[in-house]
Order: C-alpha cells, then sequence, then structure tokens
C-alpha cells in the first residue's frame, strides 16, 4: 500500500502526498551491512568507514550507478531505529553536496530514473524525523530529477528505458500535488509508449523476458498508487498489466524460473512467486508469442521455449541475442537445456553471450545468425545475418506437438537456410529434434560445401552426466530425475561449458556437442527421452 507523508509548512513548496509501494525484496542483513558502511553491489566492495558516502572513491562507474541510484534504501525499511533514517538523510545529503553538476555515471538517464523512483518509494524512510529544511532541499532535488526526466524523454530511443522514464514520471505526477494538467501529460505520456513496447500478446518489444518483470515491479505500484488516490487512470495501464502478467507466465520453466532469452539472467523463483502473487485474474499460459517471437511445446511436466523470432527494430537489436531457433528444456523441478544467459558485468563475455554460440542451437563453421557491429559509434547493432524466421506449429495423428522454425540467418554468408523440428510426446517423455540445411532453389547442392554444422545442448550446472555409449549421453538431475540424450551415428561429444546466469556468477558447466559435414548430414536428428 501507499503510506501517506506528514505536510510541511513553509510557502508553495510543492507536497509529497505518499510514498509508493516497492515490490523489491528487502533484506534485513544487507540493511545491517549498509548502516555499518559496508556496501558489496556487482562483484565489488565499498566501506566507508564512517566517510560520507559520496565522499569515497568508487570501485567502478558500474558500481558508482548502483550505488547513487539508491535502490539500496530499500533494505533500511527492515530496521527498526532511527539509525536507518539518519543514515538514508546523510546519504542523499552526501548525493547533493558531491554532485552539483550533472556529468558522470551518476547522471545517465537510467541512474537518474532509478534514484528518483527510489526517493519517492522511499522517502518515509529518508524523511522520518527530517527538519523543514532538510525536506525543502530534498523536495527541490526530486523535482529538479523530474523536470531533467521530461527534458530528455523527448530525445530518448524507444525501448525499455524510456518506458521506465515514463512510468517514473507518471508515479512523480501523482506523488507531488502536481496540477493536473501535469498529471494529464504524465498520463498521456505512459499510455503512448505501453501501447508502443507492449505487445498485444503481452510481450515486451525488447523480447527479454526480464524485461516483463522489470516493469512490472514499476507497473504494478503504479496502479495501486493511482487507486489509492483516486486519480485517473492511464487508459491502457490495466490491459498492459495484464497482458505483460500472461507472457512472464509464458517463460516461466517448470522450476519457476524465467527462461533465458535475449538478455535475461537469473531471476530468483522466490522473487518472481512474489511478484506473480498481484496477478488478479491468474493468467493462463500461451502456447506461443507469436508477436514477440517465442513458442512453448509443454505435456506430462516438460516444458519447451524455443526462440522462433528476430530483433524488431535496429536500435533494439544492440541488446538482442543471436539465439534463432535456440531452445530451453526443463521437466519436473529441474532445467536441463539452458542458454548461457548473461555475465554480470558487461565486455568481452557480454559479446560471448550474445552470440550463438551460447545458445541451444546450429552455428554453421561457428558463426552467428546475427552479426554484430563492434564500431563505437554505431553501439553493437545487427549489421547482417538474420532477416527472416519462419514459424509452423501443428499437430499429428498421434498426438505429438510439433514445432518447425527456419531462419535464413546463414544464407547471405553460406547460401544455406537453417531449419530446426522439435517434437514433443503426448505424455512429455520424449523429445525429438531434427536440424535441417537447405540451399535456395537456384543455389549449388550442398555436396560442394564444407561447411561444418555444430549444434551444441548447453546443460545446466545442477545436472550430471555420463557417457552410456558412442551416441548415447545420460542426464541426472540433483533428485534423480533422469533423461537420456542419442544422435544415431553422430557421436555427440561431452564438452566444458560456462553459465553465466548463476547466482555467484559464471560458473562451469557442461554442454552436448555434435559436429558434422553439412554436405555429408543435411538432416541431423536427436533426441532426449526421460526415464522411468
Amino acid at each position: 500500500m501507499s503510506l501517506p507523508l506528514p505536510r510541511w509548512p513553509g510557502g508553495a513548496t510543492p507536497q509529497l502526498l505518499v510514498a509508493p509501494t516497492d515490490l523489491r525484496i528487502a533484506d534485513p542483513l544487507e540493511g545491517e551491512d549498509i548502516i555499518s558502511g559496508r556496501f558489496a553491489f556487482a562483484g565489488e566492495l565499498l566501506l566507508t568507514e564512517g566517510r560520507p558516502l559520496f565522499s569515497c572513491e568508487m570501485p567502478s562507474a558500474t558500481f558508482e550507478r548502483i550505488v547513487s541510484g539508491f535502490g539500496w534504501l530499500r533494505h533500511l525499511r527492515t530496521q527498526r531505529d532511527s539509525s536507518a533514517n539518519e543514515f538514508a538523510r546523510a546519504a542523499v545529503l552526501s548525493f547533493l553536496r558531491r554532485h552539483r553538476t550533472r556529468t558522470g555515471p551518476s547522471w545517465t538517464t537510467e541512474t537518474v530514473a532509478t534514484r528518483l523512483n527510489a526517493w519517492l518509494c522511499h522517502s518515509t524512510v529518508i524523511l522520518k524525523g527530517a527538519d523543514a529544511a532538510f525536506y525543502r532541499r530534498f523536495i527541490d532535488a526530486v523535482i529538479r530529477h523530474e523536470q531533467l526526466l521530461r527534458r530528455r524523454y523527448r530525445g530518448m530511443a524507444r525501448d525499455e528505458l524510456k518506458l521506465q522514464v515514463a512510468m517514473t514520471l507518471a508515479m512523480a505526477s501523482i506523488s507531488l500535488d502536481f496540477s493536473d494538467r501535469h498529471k494529464s501529460e504524465a498520463r498521456q505520456r505512459l499510455d503512448d509508449e505501453l501501447a508502443r513496447q507492449i505487445l498485444p500478446d503481452g510481450g515486451h518489444i525488447s523480447r527479454c523476458p526480464d524485461a516483463l518483470l522489470r516493469l512490472l515491479l514499476g507497473l504494478l505500484p503504479l496502479r495501486q498508487t493511482y487507486i489509492n488516490l483516486e486519480q485517473p487512470l492511464p487508459k491502457r495501464l490495466l490491459a498492459s498489466i495484464d497482458r505483460a502478467y500472461a507472457a512472464l507466465n509464458f517463460f516461466r520453466h517448470s522450476d519457476g524460473e524465467l527462461a533465458l532469452f535475449n538478455g535475461s539472467g537469473r531471476v530468483p523463483s522466490t522473487a518472481l512467486s512474489a511478484l506473480l502473487r498481484y496477478d488478479e485474474i491468474g493468467s493462463a499460459g500461451f502456447k506461443a508469442l507469436p508477436h514477440t517471437g517465442f513458442q512453448r511445446l509443454e505435456a506430462g511436466g516438460t516444458v519447451i521455449i524455443a526462440d522462433a523470432g528476430k530483433p524488431l527494430s535496429a536500435h533494439l537489436s544492440k541488446t538482442a541475442h543471436a539465439g534463432a531457433t535456440a531452445f530451453e528444456l526443463s521437466s519436473g523441478r529441474n532445467r536441463f537445456i539452458v542458454n548461457a544467459g548473461v555475465p554480470a558485468r558487461t565486455g568481452e563475455m557480454t559479446r560471448m553471450a550474445r552470440s550463438t554460440a551460447a545458445h541451444s542451437t546450429v552455428t554453421i563453421d561457428d558463426h552467428s545468425s546475427i552479426r554484430f557491429s563492434r564500431s563505437d559509434f554505431l553501439g553493437p547493432v545487427a549489421f547482417g545475418g538474420l532477416r527472416s524466421i519462419e514459424v509452423e506449429r501443428d499437430e499429428d495423428e498421434r498426438g505429438d506437438d510439433r514445432l518447425i522454425m527456419r531462419h535464413d540467418g546463414y544464407l547471405s554468408r553460406f547460401r544455406l537456410y537453417c531449419e530446426r523440428r522439435l517434437t514433443l510426446s503426448p505424455d512429455g517423455r520424449v523429445v525429438s529434434g531434427i536440424d535441417r540445411f537447405r540451399r535456395p532453389h537456384d543455389a549449388m547442392p550442398l555436396a560442394s560445401d564444407g561447411h561444418v554444422a555444430t549444434i551444441r545442448f548447453h546443460l545446466h550446472p545442477s545436472i550430471w552426466t555420463m557417457r552410456e555409449d558412442a551416441d548415447t549421453i545420460f542426464m541426472t538431475a540433483p533428485d534423480n530425475e533422469s533423461w537420456l540424450f542419442t544422435a544415431p551415428g553422430l557421436s555427440p561429444a561431452l564438452e566444458d561449458d560456462v553459465y553465466f546466469a548463476a547466482s555467484s556468477g559464471a560458473k562451469a558447466s557442461r554442454q552436448i556437442v555434435i559436429t558434422a559435414d553439412v554436405a555429408e548430414h543435411t538432416d541431423i536428428a536427436w533426441q532426449f527421452k526421460r526415464l522411468d
């Protein structure tokens, strides 16, 4: 619920009306560490040793962005004495003194929006016990942040950040006693961006499952704050929330965690479950997200989620991954086949995580199906490879659920089309796959090629493997659920791998790898079978 805030005397200073709810999990142990001056983020540590927080040298730009975003204020909610309020005020004052100019990592648009949202949501923590002078200074800083975001918003590219800024501006417009015109403009701004970014199937234009989680964490408190204050809701707000919930459920595996596509990292199932408690209509799971470009096969406790789409714009391709036709497989309480996810830090490993080889799909001559620029001017935008992907879905006479995906990611480079067929049996015990390679009708036959196809199946780190024979690999989960992987005549290999999405950071894992000459093996068949 939104908490009322005291009104303060003093002329025309705008008043804070509410402190919106923050749905993110608060940790009392982290709260104790923060009050003691110990900040640990992104694998780095800062000890303030009694110094004002922002007078300390930050370990890195990433660390500075996190600390100056003030999202850590939520952990101070768990502390029951006035030391938490005093620490929060001291941190705000330290920030305002240090950052009189709007330059550096603390003033990126994302950080400004995060900080404004945190200051609004946790204003009760900051203001409890404060005097009128601090209140006026704090409100002045809040208003200046809101004005800065409104100015920057007009020139922003259409992506998740622009929607997050629209959400933050809408929250600010009703959290303070702004004019009705100001509130109306904020509602319209949010409506326009929801219409452009939440697709008809509920997916986000980034095609990243994590984006839905982040957006719902902002949209739900926004909805409740509008209702509590009896303000008119943005017209598209409720429908967008309902659709986003349905899409989020689509990406959930049988173990409750989200699939790893297009920049998704690890989201603890507990955090996801906590968010899903607010799903008021009990969103039913979809079999496909046709606008977002994903397919889901499910039977007998087995779940397959497959990437059957492409980046929706050149700008959005900057965060896209080259995972066309990649899939993840879970069964019971276990994930067996995954994608690598994303590392906690940006850099060379991020480029590796975006490559086709980091996904459970096919590469040709170890090239990715999308080529990404390394230009500092252009950024990591897609400039070649995948242009189209076709999808067919049907059910055969035995009740098998069959998915066919074809893409042209290797057409311009190798004159090859790639096709993947996935079939799930009605009882969920058998997953059959065929990877096919075809020339365009007017091209030379495959026999002249000599190109090598590499098919990777990345295993979750919890899965233990053992070779049964030349063509068969045994896989078992911690609860002893077991599957057999077979690829007749292809001698699949077990190789070392890395899993970026582990809670502790990059973690060693294993992968099943099939390597074959496409001229000799135009159709590569393989199968997963669950053992009773």
